[in-house]
């Protein structure tokens, strides 16, 4: 999230800025969950003692963040996470028509281990803690074209196993969602080009050398908390990285 608000400065901020951070603090602790109605606006407006206006303008922040769904004539909502949401969101290869299709996952690998010095950096983690490395290849109709490495903190997933991620009904991130509890709302980006080593090219159907593009995600949750890395590694000949700026993420 753009504005990072602590107890520190918290008092120094727009009103309806700090009216965003009591509803941020409620979703925190899961006072409204997941695909749940948060109350209504005047019912927030006689409960933070504030303008409607003021809670029109903390909702309003907080649904172009993607952290809040309006519903015309419904209220407004917990967002969850579907594979439409994923693939608007957080997915951004198409192919060269600039058309997005939803991935088919394939596990490679399940393990757990402990955290180097730059993971646990990363997911803000002490060194050496354990963390959960899942390798996944995603295909494009059928042809593959993306490797994810993700390494998860063990100890915000307790219980996951490789079975739960298998049989899994919907994406990764709802199951972190559905299960553990943890809403991924955002997801920082840092691409670069590397070349494809041998166990790369032979997943990828590529030559040894080939040119690849890397992705590394820090995924977060709420109050700026990382859950999640992922390193992938992208097969271009075919397909190109799209990232609309417009849209939020």
């Amino acid at each position: 999230m753009s504005d990072i608000l602590t107890a520190g400065n918290l008092s120094f901020a727009p009103l309806y800025k700090r009216v965003k951070m009591r509803i941020m603090q409620r979703l925190t602790v899961g006072e409204w969950k997941p695909g749940e109605a948060i109350p209504s606006e005047s019912r927030l407006t006689e409960e933070f003692q504030v303008s409607i206006g003021t809670i029109r303008k903390a909702i309003d922040e907080l649904s172009a963040e993607k952290i809040l769904v309006r519903e015309q004539g419904r209220g407004t909502f917990v967002a969850t996470h579907t594979e439409d949401r994923f693939l608007y969101y957080f997915f951004r290869i198409v192919d060269r028509n600039g058309v997005k299709i939803f991935p088919q996952s394939h596990m490679l690998s399940f393990r757990r281990m402990r955290a180097d010095a730059n993971q646990a950096e990363r997911l803000q983690i002490t060194r050496g803690a354990r963390v959960i490395r899942i390798n996944n290849l995603l295909k494009l109709g059928g042809k593959p074209v993306e490797i994810d490495e993700i390494i998860l903190p063990a100890e915000r997933f307790p219980g996951l196993t490789e079975e739960m991620l298998l049989t899994r009904s919907s994406t990764i991130y709802h199951l972190y969602q559905a299960q553990f509890g943890i809403n991924v709302i955002r997801a920082a980006e840092k691409l670069h080009a590397v070349t494809a080593d041998d166990e790369t090219a032979r997943i990828l159907h590529l030559q040894k050398g080939s040119p690849v593009l890397g992705i590394a995600r820090v995924a977060y949750t709420y109050n700026n908390l990382p859950v999640e890395l992922r390193n992938s590694y992208v097969n271009t000949v075919d397909h190109d990285y799209f990232n609309d700026l417009g849209k939020s993420a």
